[in-house]
């Protein structure tokens, strides 16, 4: 498991040790290694505004990321690999990855090896494949297509950042909700599933992507940007402010219109998703804030992400994204000054203007090349100017 965050913790590498698998994670801060090797379990908390529910996840280790010929042994010998260790590292991984990927093909061949991507990145298979590929030797670069699975994960389940009174005296300790499917791509698997109760094979796989980003991160962007003009600190409170939760159900209602007309998806099941989506929002104990779901807006407003994405693709099925527009207004305002994404959007507004900002930073274009584009960008204007 690389990465030993919220996700890798909370999510995938309790999966897999409540299936049974020994699970290594691959990390680079010294004590959290030290500590998962010291006790070679860690704490869960399963919270929601039900209560409370403690236990251990047990079986696992871990390898300094820093290592690189431990990392290397690690990837070559493994049943199954994982990654989540977010859009900015995903790259820098990718040697490392590709070395022990050298050793696994030259020992045995016809082991394939399956990783799980969890990023918050489109094509984030395409990608890592891409990385990795430029890292191997021509001969092995040729086989990497059928030896090994580029296997998306669409992560649902909601882990907070987990503060020092959170902890609760144990670094390890991970609070999540009780959320804990794992949708992963059928058709990208090169070896068998594997046998984890709570992974959800399907294909095509892109539907859960696009679900993933254009309903549930765009809901909870939503609910952020509002809440932060609202003065909210928790996404919990600003959820149950009735014009910012309508707010939500708008854009995630237009952006599930859209999917279902691009994938033939049942309209009702779309709208149950939003519906415990937004229950799953108001889970006070997560704590989750709205400056974490809000932060890096760049990224968030760009072409293909949960706003503009989700607009463009309500678009091309005459879907009029109103609502989505109203939330990538409220995402221009955002200006937590502790969020350097936000101070760069806001400086970049600044000197490009609202308009300039929207068709150079999240390609908006004007009315002859680009007339959806133009119309969408018309419509965040004039959100900004009511």
């Amino acid at each position: 498991m690389y990465g030993d965050g919220n996700i890798g913790r909370g999510f995938i590498g309790a999966v897999f040790a409540d299936a049974g698998y020994e699970v290594v994670f691959i990390d680079v801060m010294p004590d959290v290694v030290a500590a998962l090797n010291r006790d070679g379990r860690y704490p869960l908390a399963v919270v929601s505004d039900d209560g409370r529910a403690d236990r251990w996840v047990e079986g696992v280790r871990a390898v300094d990321g820093r290592d690189a010929e431990a990392v290397a042994d690690l990837i070559a010998t493994c049943d199954a690999a994982a990654t989540a260790v977010g859009v900015n590292v995903l790259p820098r991984i990718a040697p490392l990855l590709a070395q022990g990927l050298a050793r696994r093909m030259a020992a045995t061949p016809s082991r394939p090896l399956d990783i799980l991507i969890a990023e918050n990145l489109i094509d984030a298979n395409l990608r890592l494949a891409e990385w990795i590929a430029a890292a191997l030797p021509e001969p092995l670069r040729e086989r990497l297509p059928s030896e090994v699975g580029f296997v998306e994960a669409s992560i649902g389940r909601m882990v907070p950042v987990m503060t020092e009174a959170m902890k609760e005296g144990n670094l390890l300790r991970v609070w999540v909700e009780p959320y804990d499917e794992l949708p992963v791509d059928a058709a990208a698997f090169r070896g068998p599933v594997p046998p984890v109760p709570n992974l959800r094979p399907f294909a095509p796989f892109e539907f859960y992507i696009r679900r993933k980003l254009y309903i549930h991160n765009l809901g909870h962007a939503t609910t952020a940007y509002f809440g932060w003009r609202a003065g909210s600190a928790l996404i919990s409170d600003a959820v149950r402010i009735q014009g910012i939760e309508a707010a939500a159900r708008a854009a995630m209602g237009e952006a599930s219109r859209a999917l279902s007309a691009e994938f033939g998806v049942d309209p009702a099941a779309l709208a149950a998703h939003v519906d415990d989506l937004l229950r799953r929002f108001r889970n006070r104990s997560l704590g989750d804030t709205v400056a974490r779901v809000g932060r890096d807006p760049l990224r968030k407003l760009s072409p293909d992400d949960r706003l503009v994405g989700a607009a463009r693709l309500c678009m091309k099925h005459g879907i009029a994204p109103d609502a989505i527009a109203r939330a990538t207004a409220a995402a221009l305002r955002f200006d937590d000054p502790a969020d350097p994404s936000a101070v760069a959007m806001q400086a970049a507004i600044r000197e490009q203007g609202v308009a300039g900002f929207l068709a150079t930073h999240c390609g908006l274009g004007d009315a002859a090349s680009d007339p959806d584009g133009a119309r969408f960008r018309a419509q965040v204007l004039s959100f900004l100017d009511a």
